[in-house]
């Protein structure tokens, strides 16, 4: 009820549109190459939400849509879009985390940048192109368990 339209916009420019210009020109450099991968980033409040989180979700939803959709528009210019989802993934220390919180991901541990960077790696790989327009969650299981702990 109380988010704003000048905050809303914000949050669709600041997660969407920039995902749309960055794709689009480096698209166009690819296109020049011959080729190429986009990985584009979204987030598991793409597919659930809590609650005050709509202008977010949205945003990141609007990023698993663009992916699919450029994914067709490039595929003519050997050019793969893809975009991960990630869930928590905890940039500080992690072992400041209680055991709850590794508990509620079914691989028992909250997620890493590395766990992301290695999936950027998997779905630029040249090796892998017939992966396109897919949306790659990776969370650790939690958006499955959907157990939320405190």
């Amino acid at each position: 009820f109380d988010l704003s339209v000048d905050e809303w916009d914000k949050i669709i420019n600041t997660n969407l549109r920039s995902v749309f210009i960055s794709s689009r020109e480096a698209g166009k450099i690819m296109k020049e190459q011959g080729g190429g991968s986009i990985v584009n980033i979204s987030s598991t409040r793409s597919i659930m939400s809590e609650p005050n989180t709509e202008a977010y979700a949205a945003s990141k939803g609007g990023i698993n849509a663009l992916t699919h959709a450029l994914a067709a528009s490039f595929s003519e210019y050997k050019i793969q879009v893809n975009c991960i989802s990630p869930g928590w993934i905890e940039n500080g220390d992690i072992m400041k985390l209680r055991k709850e919180d590794h508990s509620q991901h079914f691989s028992q541990r909250v997620g890493v940048p590395k766990d992301i960077a290695r999936a950027c790696l998997f779905l630029t790989n040249p090796l892998n192109n017939f992966i396109s327009g897919t949306n790659l969650v990776i969370d650790g299981g939690m958006t499955r368990k959907m157990i939320y702990e405190h």
